[in-house]
């Protein structure tokens, strides 16, 4: 019994840290590529500041998954990580003099969540009738399009027809 725990306990550590291990490298991409074009100081203290963070979680919500339905809860809190992000990501950088608008994007993604939630009470179709594929390849499009024409005003670069590049770099990233 007790070589089995140990067994058990092995194969946990090993496969939380093989998928724990991909997600670092996602991280560390992004460290990297910010630290080397933005400024170490602040990405720096970025990464501390997420992993307080993230310990902080793990310490708060560690005991209490005990008493839920973990599955649903922890489905619908990385989505609605995701849509934090992208609010937060989306909001601050709207405008181009950097003023943007944190408010207006949480009102786009409460629209979302309305729409969607009704949708689905109202229909009540099996999820996998759902465009997944189609979704997400839409979702990305639009993450890659906003990252770009965001991305190259962050560098200086000035777009021809300003806002309506968006749509070119859509067409582009599309393909």
């Amino acid at each position: 019994m007790s070589l089995a725990l140990n067994t058990g306990f092995v194969f946990l550590m090993i496969s939380t840290f093989l998928a724990s291990t991909v997600e670092m490298v996602e991280a560390l991409t992004i460290v990297l590529a910010v630290g080397v074009t933005r400024q170490w100081r602040s990405t720096l203290i970025g990464v501390l500041v997420a992993i307080l963070a993230l310990g902080a979680l793990v310490a708060v919500l560690g005991p209490a998954l005990a008493l839920i339905f973990t599955l649903a809860f922890k489905g619908v809190f990385l989505e609605g990580l995701e849509v934090v992000f992208i609010v937060l990501t989306f909001g601050a950088n709207a405008a181009a003099d950097g003023s943007g608008s944190v408010a207006l994007a949480a009102w786009g993604a409460a629209m979302a969540i309305v729409l969607v939630g009704t949708t689905g009470a109202v229909l009540r179709h099996p999820l996998s009738r759902v465009p997944e594929n189609t979704m997400k390849f839409g979702v990305g499009a639009m993450l890659t399009t906003f990252g770009a024409f965001w991305g190259g005003e962050g560098v200086g670069v000035v777009w021809p027809g300003q806002d309506v590049a968006v749509l070119a770099i859509l067409a582009a990233t599309s393909r």
